[in-house]
């Protein structure tokens, strides 16, 4: 989603779906002010308390209002490229954007469930200890071991669409995705086959 997108925003620019410091802060931002684009706007895709249901559209509920602020930001500017986004955040203001982002941070975050047990048991390892001898690290060193995320670093990850993380995992290894500032993202997942995607993205699906 990360807002979103029919690929968004928010699943995180130094790490998986990291912040960088050219991002315009994003803690003025006044929730209220927010809810009357969030009603007109974004609530098709997104629902009015960011738990999208639809997979493909992200959960923005619980993102760091940091990170969510950075991909609009990012979706205006072209650095992040989404057809839909793009024309959703054209005509929104810098406030707007703080707006909206200290509006979804605020809301409750809902659990999600993985579809596929076994293939979650496989992405836990990857998500806990990377992948041995590929050179890809664990997930939760960036992203905490409950998918917590860090606050200005890394995003949250627990209880996203599983299919959304997909998505955006091989958009980084195909390079359709390159908002990721040092190319961390770009880097782990070149390293990652399609399988290990699939798994870490059930298993981030359920973590809670």
């Amino acid at each position: 989603m990360k807002l979103v997108v029919s690929l968004v925003a928010a699943m995180a620019a130094t790490s998986a779906f990291a912040i960088t410091p050219a991002a315009a802060p994003a803690s003025k931002g006044d929730p209220k002010a927010a809810e009357s684009i969030v009603n007109q706007v974004c609530a098709a895709c997104h629902a009015v308390d960011g738990n999208s249901a639809t997979a493909a559209n992200p959960k923005l509920a619980g993102l760091n209002a940091e990170y969510l602020n950075k991909q609009l930001v990012e979706f205006k500017s072209g650095a992040r490229k989404n057809p839909v986004m793009s024309g959703i955040v054209a005509s929104l203001s810098p406030q707007d954007m703080q707006n909206l982002a200290a509006y979804f941070s605020a809301q409750q975050p809902k659990p999600g469930t993985s579809k596929d047990q076994q293939l979650a048991l496989v992405g836990q390892k990857i998500y806990r200890g990377g992948v041995q001898g590929a050179g890809v690290p664990a997930c939760a060193s960036c992203h905490g071991p409950q998918g917590k995320g860090i606050p200005t670093q890394f995003p949250r990850l627990a209880g996203q669409h599983g299919d959304y993380i997909y998505t955006q995992l091989n958009g980084f290894r195909v390079e359709a995705r390159a908002n990721d500032g040092a190319k961390m993202m770009r880097s782990i997942a070149a390293k990652m086959t399609d399988a290990d995607m699939k798994a870490v993205a059930s298993y981030i699906q359920g973590l809670r």
